[in-house]
């Protein structure tokens, strides 16, 4: 893959892990309110679930920011 597809995907995982990271803080926060526009209301388990699913997709937005951007420093070795 050429070393722009991979800072893109860089971009894409920094991208998801902010919005995640912050969902989870204003779910800590206020639990009646819907975050992200309603995007995890589906997560069973209620407030606990939702908080899961959100450190989870954190979790995997980090994962995927560092493995991108280890893969954009090996091409430029």
């Amino acid at each position: 893959m050429d070393k722009n597809v991979w800072v893109g995907l860089q971009i894409v995982g920094m991208v998801v892990t902010v919005v995640s990271a912050q969902a989870v803080i204003r779910l800590l926060i206020d639990h009646r309110k819907s975050q992200l526009w309603g995007l995890f209301d589906w997560v069973p388990g209620g407030w606990t679930g939702q908080l899961v699913a959100f450190a989870v997709t954190t979790v995997l937005g980090i994962v995927l920011a560092g493995r991108a951007t280890d893969k954009a420093k090996a091409l430029d070795a």
